[in-house]
Parts: C-alpha cells; structure tokens; sequence
C-alpha cells in the first residue's frame, strides 16, 4: 500500500499528475488546491492513498496533511468514494468541514459537488464526533457557519434541487453544459436536457 511518494512533476492533465520516482512514473489524481501550486519538472511530495479494486489501483494525493485527513476520513462514510471525497476536499478546507458537521449544517453540505442531501445527511450522522482530529486546533468559539465559494454550477444546482432533481441528474446535465456558462443558462441548459427524459 502506497502512502506517500516524492519526485519530479512530468506531466499535468486537468486532475492528476504523473510523477517521476526514480524513473516510474506514477499517475496521481489531486485535489483542486494541490493542481493549482504544480509546475512541470518540479519537485513535489504527496501523501497518498491507494484505492484497489479488482479491475484497476489508483492512487489519490494531496500535499495539504488536513485536506488528506479530510479525505480519508469522507472515505468511512457508506457511499462516498475516493472521486467523490476528492470532490468535497477541491470544495471545502478542513477546517470548515468540521465547522459545518459540528454545527449539523445540512445546507453547507449538500452545497459541495457530489453531496446530495441523503448523502450529506449521511455524513452529519456518521462523522458526527469523529472530526475532532480535523478540529483539534480551532477554539470552540470559531465555529461559526462555514464559508463555500459560490459558482454558477452550485447556485443552478441548488436552483435545480430545489425543483425536485437529485444530485446525479444535476450533475449529469451539467457534464452536457457548455464551458464557462452562467447560472442562469446552466438552470436553462439542465431543464431542457432533463426534461427531454421526463
């Protein structure tokens, strides 16, 4: 089982990296945050976790140790895979994550890719006193609601839960969706396409 590796950067795609060490090459998919501060040829260090199926392994890394915490600990929750976990770890800091269960704070969840409602409900009740190690640092009094940057696809697809539509279609519809939309034609762009299967 891989935990961590350390090498040179030899090519970046949109989520993942691969990363030379000691001439193997290994394909590592990050967190948003982590592609961000990457660079070719660069020297870098991940913590990683080795998810293995019967078909494939694939290895996920971050170079934030509470981001990883973060992610291994979504990872206990019935129904959250790895891609899924990356998702809400690209979206929300630790921090604010232990901010938003310690606080039972539904609508912050269900406001991160991937997390419909059941799924944060889920989360509230499963990691309910176990973010603690997330938490250890922040005083009691600086829990306050936690802080989710805004985009247009959040906004369309909270519009869009609203009407009825569960996270998987949303996010279905959106994968049609072209680049750089705006909420409002995101909101437009999802109906046409989900109501063409109603």
């Amino acid at each position: 089982m891989i935990g961590y590796l350390s090498g040179n950067v030899k090519f970046l795609f949109d989520d993942s990296c691969i990363l030379d060490v000691h001439g193997v090459g290994y394909k590592i998919f990050v967190d948003a945050q982590t592609r961000q501060t990457l660079t070719l040829g660069a020297a870098e260090e991940f913590f990683i976790h080795t998810a293995v199926r019967e078909d494939s392994i694939t290895l996920f890394g971050m170079k934030n140790q509470a981001a990883f915490a973060l992610f291994e600990l979504l990872l206990t929750v019935n129904g959250i895979g790895a891609k899924s976990a990356l998702s809400v770890v690209s979206k929300i800091s630790a921090k604010d994550f232990a901010r938003a269960v310690t606080l039972q704070d539904l609508k912050t969840l269900t406001r991160l890719p991937g997390i419909g409602k059941k799924s944060a409900e889920r989360i509230l009740l499963e990691l309910k006193g176990k973010v603690q190690s997330l938490a250890e640092n922040f005083a009691e009094e600086d829990f306050q609601p936690a802080q989710i940057q805004s985009t247009a696809q959040d906004d369309a697809a909270e519009a869009l839960e609203a009407l009825g539509y569960t996270a998987a279609e949303i996010s279905a519809a959106f994968q049609k969706a072209p680049a750089n939309a705006t909420t409002e034609q995101l909101i437009k762009f999802a109906l046409k396409d989900l109501n063409r299967f109603a």
